[in-house]
This record gives C-alpha cells, sequence and structure tokens, in this order.
C-alpha cells in the first residue's frame, strides 16, 4: 500500500498561517481562477507520485464479499427467526449492512473499484438496483452534477428547495407546511432522514418512468427496471415467508428507517453550512470549488467503517475516482498543500459536524420565525 509520508515536498507558495480546522472564509480573491490550475496541478503530482490513484480491487473484493455474506446471515437468521418478534432486532444490521452496499454502489459509480467501465456499471447495478432497489443511473446523474459543482444553487440538485431549504432566500415566501417545515427544519432534519431509504427508492422508479429521467438505451433501461422491482419482489418474499404480515411491515419500516437514518447520517455533514460559491463573483478553480464547500470528519477506522469513507470528504472530491483506502493516505498532502496556499480546509468531529450543520439550517430559517415575517 503506498504511504503518505512527511518527506513529500509540494510546489506551492509560501505557507500561510491557516488552521487546519478552519472554517472557508468566502470567495477567491479576483484574477484567482487565471491560476487555478497551478494550484491544483502540483498536488495532482504529489498524488500520482504516491500511487493513491491506482485501483485497489483486492481491497474491494473482500469488502463486498464480506459484506454479502453479513446480509446472507441476516436473511437467514431472518428464516430462522422470523416468527419470533426478537427478529425485528435483525433490522439493524440488515440496515447497517445496507449502508455498506450502498457505499461499495457510490465508489462504483465513482469508477474507484476497477478501470473498466463494464465491471463498475455491474458493481453498482448490483448493490444500489438489486440490493436496494435504487436507479444506479438516477444517482449517477444527480450525484455528478453535485460534484461538478458542489454548494452552487443554480447546478447541485443537494441543495436545491425541496422538503429543506439551504439558504435564507429559498425560505423567504414559504407558507403553510411548507413553512412550517422550513421554520423547523433543523429539528426535523434526522426524523425525515428515516425516510431516505424509502425516498431512494421512488426517486429511482420515477426516473425510471419519466421521460425527463437519465437518457438510457432501452436494454440499460429494461435491466435496470428488471432488477428494481427482482429487489421488490425479492424483499418482500423474504419478509412474508419468514414472519406474519403484520410483524413484515413492521420490519420493513424499521429496516428502511434506520437505513435512511444511517445514510442521512454520512451525507449530512459534509456540505451543509460550508461556502456557497457566488453565481457573479469571480469562479473558483476546481481546488478551491471542492475545499470550500466540503467538511471532513476526523476519527479513526470505526468512524472510515461507519461513514463509508465519506468523511474524507475534501479527499473525495478533488479526486472523485480515488479508491476508499487511499483517501485517509492523501489527507496530509491536501492539508499541506491547501495551508501552503493559504486556501481554508476544514475538518472537525463527528458531533460537532452535526452542530455546525444543525445550526445552518436553523438559520436559514430565520426569516420565518421573525415577527415581520409572521
Amino acid at each position: 500500500m503506498p504511504q503518505a509520508t512527511s518527506a513529500l515536498t509540494i510546489p506551492a507558495p509560501a505557507p500561510a498561517p491557516v488552521s487546519a480546522h478552519a472554517p472557508a472564509r468566502g470567495p477567491a480573491p479576483a484574477g484567482r481562477e487565471r491560476g487555478s490550475r497551478s494550484e491544483f496541478a502540483p498536488l495532482l503530482r504529489s498524488v500520482k507520485d504516491q500511487g493513491l490513484l491506482a485501483r485497489r480491487t483486492g481491497w474491494y473484493a473482500f469488502g463486498i464479499a464480506a459484506n454479502l455474506l453479513a446480509l446472507a446471515a441476516v436473511a437467514v437468521g431472518l428464516v430462522m427467526f422470523g416468527h419470533s418478534w426478537w427478529s425485528l432486532l435483525l433490522a439493524v444490521p440488515l440496515a447497517v449492512f445496507s449502508a455498506r452496499a450502498a457505499f461499495f454502489g457510490h465508489d462504483a459509480g465513482h469508477a474507484q473499484i476497477s478501470a473498466h467501465r463494464g465491471r463498475n456499471r455491474l458493481i453498482q447495478l448490483v448493490h444500489a438496483n438489486l440490493l436496494l432497489g435504487m436507479s444506479q443511473e438516477w444517482w449517477n446523474d444527480k450525484h455528478n452534477r453535485h460534484h461538478a459543482n458542489p454548494n452552487h444553487e443554480e447546478k447541485d440538485p443537494d441543495v436545491a428547495p425541496d422538503v429543506l431549504v439551504f439558504n435564507q432566500h429559498q425560505a423567504v415566501g414559504r407558507t403553510g407546511f411548507r413553512g412550517w417545515l422550513a421554520r423547523h427544519q433543523a429539528w426535523l432534519f434526522f426524523p425525515l432522514t428515516t425516510l431516505e431509504g424509502l425516498a431512494l427508492k421512488l426517486y429511482g422508479f420515477q426516473a425510471l418512468f419519466s421521460k425527463d429521467g437519465p437518457r438510457q438505451t432501452p436494454r440499460e433501461r429494461l435491466i435496470e427496471g428488471g432488477l428494481l422491482f427482482a429487489h421488490v419482489a425479492g424483499y418482500v418474499a423474504l419478509l412474508l415467508a419468514t414472519m406474519p404480515v403484520g410483524q413484515a411491515v413492521v420490519f420493513a419500516l424499521a429496516h428502511q428507517m434506520l437505513l435512511g437514518l444511517h445514510l442521512g447520517m454520512a451525507f449530512a455533514p459534509n456540505h451543509k453550512g460550508m461556502e456557497v460559491p457566488d453565481p457573479d463573483g469571480e469562479p473558483w478553480g476546481h481546488l478551491r470549488r471542492q475545499v470550500l464547500t466540503s467538511r471532513n470528519i476526523r476519527g479513526a477506522a470505526l468512524t472510515d467503517w461507519l461513514l463509508g469513507g465519506l468523511n474524507y470528504q475534501v479527499e473525495h472530491h478533488l479526486f472523485p475516482s480515488m479508491p476508499r483506502p487511499h483517501l485517509r493516505l492523501a489527507q496530509p498532502l491536501v492539508r499541506a498543500h491547501c495551508r501552503a496556499l493559504g486556501i481554508p480546509y476544514t475538518e472537525t468531529g463527528l458531533v460537532d459536524s452535526y452542530r455546525q450543520a444543525l445550526g445552518h439550517l436553523h438559520r436559514v430559517g430565520d426569516p420565518l420565525r421573525t415577527p415581520s415575517a409572521a
């Protein structure tokens, strides 16, 4: 495994006194876009020299096999104990290992697992469509647009106003139930994430049958649709074959709610409350566009496992195809490069990341809580 060494020298401007944990401080100075390529190029060379963009096929093969065995073990547990209400406890490990499947599908969508496009597509179809009932084409289209312009209100679908709003001007004018949601969205955020597992399935089916969905050939649409329906049929068949209908409904709700909560806890800290690009301002280059809008989460191996490597959000956005186990090795290089350029590199603890994200959502709803708005 390639190792990041402290002896590595990164060509860059003279260091500026910037804390590695400082929050983003606003848009880049005028004219910075013209030198953006030179800002990122030395870092890219260093990462390539360390071999950190090389695939880790063996690591992924072991992880995927172990996760599939864990999912199979849960299924066997349901067959053995399904008619007992104690089997509801199996919804917890099933949600955890389902989230692992989502993380592997995410990595395959970024071509982290294999250099062969077809293999990555196959791995993602199995993990997203078959195991989770989520359309991989819908996810790729949405997620790639997010990566290209994170936190950009006009281009990033993840900050488009929907159930939640992410900037104060999006909250202004909301009335009725939508206004109530915006006023209380910080308190409602984690309860709402329990619906994420079901929402991902719904959005996938909608995209599959929508003429405005991702462009696919008839064969690709047929494969996607077949796997989505196979997931639903297999999931329902497993639960109804192992437990009574009422218990099966309770188990499915518990599993999907826990899965949504787990995924929400992995995605929530990444960008919420971070810098928002000014559409009318000086455009940022790749380095600043990704670093200033992303937040890393400190932690050890357990944090890496539970968050699927998304806790290295800065490195992941800078190098989307970098294999997950290399992100932590790239972090010292990225942090040092940002410090040398005077670019804030934001990193915080897990609990504090939620505090920052929820605090931002609360501030967004301020216009609806003022007397004039009332």
